[in-house]
């Protein structure tokens, strides 16, 4: 896939798992090919979860529309159109930030493809500009039901929004997850991306139009994903991502004249989710403002960006109304799959710190200042309590680590799979078959993401127990963004500004010499510094040659070094990974020191031979 903006990034040069034993990759991998046994209707040919077959073959023939495909959201056989949405909203957002780090993995193609599974269902439930299916199938008689999907006995229906029966929050959820997905594609697949950008201004129109709340006219859906938030945020939300996808200044001024009338200026959250989007809309205009697009709606957007690090400082326990967190460290909302609230709220921490960092800011809490690294740090603390950091030292992924949930409440891995028992399994009896047993489950459901632990860190690893062992695709779409970006290593990425473009090779690429490499002279024959520069990529854009180069700066002593001083000269483009103080560049904010034997990155861009890096001062410590 062609990238558009060249992502780089600076760390320290330790082992792969510098956050501690977790292997960030392998949880990455997993949590990508959950989606897999999540979805519905024909399965590929290239798919991984074996154990599955097709299923919901004739999903919305009754209503005369096709509604093959998509994903169920949890353990059940339902495809509720709100979650899965946001599912693919946030999968979107993962990629966006962090797909350089899951493609350095092998990961990207196959999140492309989740998001892909989830965005062909949505055009096809939108075959009309102001007419939406937003489920299939109703979770009364599914849950009356243990079956496997390839069985599925219960109710098909289909059920719809459109004017008369009005759903902004659901049609504004699907229009941010097809802005976002356009993203994605933009450049892979031009045609395919123009095809979801449409859609998603449809909708955004739709649901700006006629506003009502979708489980009003789903009403089958409100015993299970009500819309307790109501629609205000899903426009906002909508609006930001549309925004982001077109740079169209009609969504810039939406985000500002509507901030304070629908809530966006107003309501500071401690909670992020598939029902309440405020502090994702927070957090990306804080992004547009940090990249100085806020414009003549500046004032506005910083009443957002106040609301946004106050969902931060809650999230730290250094706000004035904090998230309660269980004994072990985890955020704690509910005892009724909360897991769902740790990924996302560690995916804006995450995304959150990046934007800081990369726009070389602060954040401020009711306790003081809290610098980028600090978030990073407590969204990994909560990734690895979710990998086995915690005080049952269980995984709650599973298949990940050797202690993880072995009865999740989940239709079709606990049921023996269709390819090795084709027997058809009743509505009825699957219950006293299959759930009621007390085995493990036949079916790995590899990279789950189940409910987790309660207030107290307890967790009962049980069939029955759905609170804390059913699983949801949107469990787990937040989580592959940070996995990602934990996986690649610490540092500053940078996230928002852009740096100068690679175009799409013609043909065979044109190949262009590297430029001779002058060794750095070091402070002093005797210096414990040494530092190498090479040059990693070349481009051509309007008959110049650009370079991306790469300088490690490496401590040899036995001590760690402080306060290191660096004079850059002959720089002519920009750099990352290094502060700058008067004439010389120092360590990034979040790094105090270089330890022994250890190395740091950073990179720049310019179309002229290597800068000159020397040495100005440091100290020993």
């Amino acid at each position: 896939m062609a990238m558009s903006v060249v992502y780089v990034f600076m760390l320290l040069m330790v082992s792969p798992f510098a956050y501690g034993a977790h292997d960030y990759g392998d949880a990455l991998s997993k949590s990508i090919m959950f989606f897999e046994a999540q979805r519905s209707g024909y399965l590929p040919g290239n798919q991984r979860v074996k154990w599955r077959a097709d299923s919901g073959l004739h999903d919305g023939k009754a209503s005369g529309v096709d509604l093959v495909g998509g994903y169920y959201d949890a353990g059940d056989n339902v495809k509720f159109g709100l979650p899965m949405a946001f599912t693919i909203t946030m999968m979107s957002w993962s990629v966006l930030e962090y797909g350089k780090q899951m493609g350095s993995n092998g990961e990207l193609g196959h999140a492309m493809d989740a998001i892909k599974w989830g965005t062909d269902y949505f055009i096809k439930a939108h075959p009309e500009p102001n007419v939406f299916y937003g489920e299939v199938g109703d979770g009364n008689t599914d849950h009356y039901c243990w079956q496997r999907p390839e069985d599925m006995s219960t109710s098909r229906s289909a059920y719809r929004i459109d004017p008369s029966n009005p759903g902004s929050d659901l049609a504004g959820e699907t229009a941010a997850a097809m802005a976002a997905a356009y993203m994605v594609f933009r450049r892979s697949n031009p045609a395919y991306s123009t095809q979801l950008l449409n859609h998603a201004k449809q909708l955004f129109e739709f649901a700006d139009k006629y506003r009502g709340k979708y489980d009003n006219s789903i009403t089958v859906a409100q015993k299970y994903y009500r819309s307790f938030s109501g629609y205000a945020d899903e426009l906002l939300w909508a609006a930001a991502w549309l925004y982001q996808a077109t740079n169209d200044e009609y969504y810039l001024e939406y985000l500002g004249n509507n901030g304070n009338s629908l809530g966006g200026t107003g309501w500071g959250m401690t909670e992020f989710g598939w029902d309440v989007k405020y502090a994702g809309v927070q957090v990306l205009v804080s992004k547009f403002l940090m990249q100085g697009k806020g414009g003549r709606h500046s004032a506005i957007f910083e009443q957002y960006q106040q609301k946004a690090e106050y969902f931060m400082c809650s999230c730290l326990g250094k706000g004035s109304r904090n998230v309660q967190k269980t004994p072990g460290g985890l955020l704690f909302r509910q005892r009724w799959n909360n897991m769902q609230f740790v990924t996302s709220a560690s995916f804006l921490l995450t995304v959150y710190s990046d934007y800081l960092t990369s726009s070389g800011k602060i954040m401020h809490c009711n306790s003081g200042t809290v610098p980028a690294s600090e978030l990073l740090a407590f969204a990994k603390s909560q990734v690895d309590y979710i990998l086995g950091d915690n005080p049952r030292a269980t995984s709650y992924m599973v298949g990940y680590g050797s202690n993880y949930p072995q009865q999740v409440h989940h239709r079709g891995s606990s049921i023996v799979s269709f390819k090795v028992d084709p027997s058809f399994v009743s509505c009825r009896g699957g219950y006293a078959t299959w759930f009621s047993r007390k085995g493990s489950d036949p079916n790995l459901l590899a990279g789950a993401v189940v409910g987790g632990p309660d207030a107290y860190d307890n967790f009962a690893d049980q069939r029955d127990n759905y609170e804390q062992t059913e699983p949801a695709t949107y469990n787990n779409a937040p989580l592959v963004g940070i996995l990602a970006r934990l996986h690649a290593g610490n540092g500053g990425y940078n996230q928002l500004l852009p740096v100068v473009p690679s175009p799409a090779p013609v043909n065979k690429p044109q190949l262009h010499p590297k430029p001779q490499i002058r060794p750095t002279p070091p402070v002093q024959n005797n210096s414990p510094i040494s530092i190498s520069q090479k040059a990693t990529a070349s481009w051509n854009l309007k008959g110049r040659t650009y370079y991306r180069y790469s300088t490690i700066v490496t401590n040899g002593s036995s001590k760690n070094i402080k306060d290191l001083k660096l004079s850059i000269s002959k720089l002519y483009g920009p750099l990352w990974g290094l502060s700058k103080t008067g004439d010389s560049y120092v360590f990034p904010e979040w790094l105090d020191s270089l330890p022994a034997g250890k190395s740091l990155e950073f990179v720049y861009i310019h179309a002229a031979s290597p800068a000159d890096v020397t040495i100005s001062g440091f100290n020993l410590a």
